[in-house]
């Protein structure tokens, strides 16, 4: 008989190759094929879909997950995800992962992202991606659930796949596993961040600026992310690359007069 041949799956991240959540889920991938991670050399978070265009990019082979063919990058975590198709795998992984990581990235967070853009990337390279976020920021966090989570939907995935051009984005609440509810399949909540600038005085008397602001949903409805992540529930939001918004473009075509010659 021949070997069963293990799936191959990418594991990378945006808070750095050393962050707790990306160990958790490479010791949970490792139960379901094999492992290659390719992660950021320091955090990344809030890079959003960034690549590198005008820096040389450095890649090293690093030995921190046992019997795990790991390399860290100076590079975003999307060009994590381009270098490690392209120069490791050197073709599609069967899944890749990304995350876990250590704080919410449930509704316009999506938008900021550095983990869910690396899984975009990979879907834009049609492999099956997932993005993990732990509402939790502490690195000293149980994250006993999250394994469960990751493991559990990592596993449907490799079974069933995905839509084309869809990944889908994974949100597990900060609760304990005795309050834990189970996972709902969700959409994105209308919620945004009210931000200000803090102005500031530097020692040489020029201004500065610190982000400031609190994340206001606006969005009541029960089919969310944010209101299943609020009552103990972990969230999959299905997502696409896509941003066309095709319910606008019969409102475009009946109301914008664009081809008519000017009088």
């Amino acid at each position: 008989m021949s070997k069963k041949i293990k799936p191959v799956i990418l594991v990378t991240n945006d808070d750095g190759i050393t962050s707790p959540g990306i160990r958790a889920l490479v010791e949970e991938m490792r139960h379901l094929g094999r492992v290659v991670v390719v992660a950021p050399d320091s955090p990344q978070s809030g890079m959003g879909h960034a690549i590198t265009i005008d820096d040389p990019l450095r890649m090293e082979k690093v030995e921190l997950f046992e019997d795990v063919e790991s390399y860290q990058c100076t590079g975003t975590p999307v060009d994590c995800v381009k270098l490690a198709v392209d120069k490791i795998i050197k073709g599609k992984p069967d899944l890749c992962v990304s995350g876990i990581n250590h704080g919410s990235n449930s509704s316009i967070n999506v938008i900021y992202s550095g983990t869910m853009s690396a899984a975009m990337e990979a879907s834009i390279e049609g492999i099956n991606a997932i993005g993990f976020s732990f509402l939790n920021y502490g690195y000293e966090a149980d994250l006993a659930l999250c394994r469960k989570v990751a493991r559990q939907v990592a596993t449907e995935v490799l079974k069933n796949g995905l839509p084309k051009n869809v990944l889908i984005n994974v949100n597990i609440p900060n609760v304990s596993l005795s309050h834990y509810k189970g996972i709902k399949i969700c959409r994105q909540a209308v919620a945004k961040w009210e931000e200000e600038f803090n102005e500031r005085i530097d020692p040489r008397g020029k201004k500065y600026y610190w982000l400031t602001g609190k994340f206001v949903n606006y969005d009541h409805g029960e089919d969310t992310d944010e209101w299943a992540l609020s009552h103990g529930f972990a969230s999959i939001v299905p997502v696409q690359f896509d941003l066309t918004a095709h319910h606008a473009i019969p409102f475009l075509n009946n109301n914008f007069k664009l081809n008519e010659e000017s009088k």
